[in-house]
């Protein structure tokens, strides 16, 4: 698993991009390494925890975050 101080930081920059806009694109290296080093599944819990749905990208160069309507409802 990852530094939770590194998960956390992540974390707080998803909130705020995701209060202002639908969707975050992380493509930063040292981001990607972070939730890559998370399994599909401990990602995918990670971001419905949050009310998120998340895409990996092919290829690998982004993972992407949107707000998850359905998931907000039942917050």
């Amino acid at each position: 698993m990852t530094n939770n101080e590194d998960l956390a930081a992540l974390t707080a920059k998803i909130c705020a991009a995701l209060a202002m806009k639908p969707e975050i694109f992380i493509t930063h290296p040292a981001e990607l390494r972070i939730l890559r080093s998370m399994s599909e599944d401990e990602l995918r819990e990670f971001a419905e925890k949050h009310g998120w749905h998340v895409v990996r990208r092919l290829g690998g160069r982004r993972i992407e975050f949107y707000n998850d309507a359905s998931a907000r409802a039942e917050l």
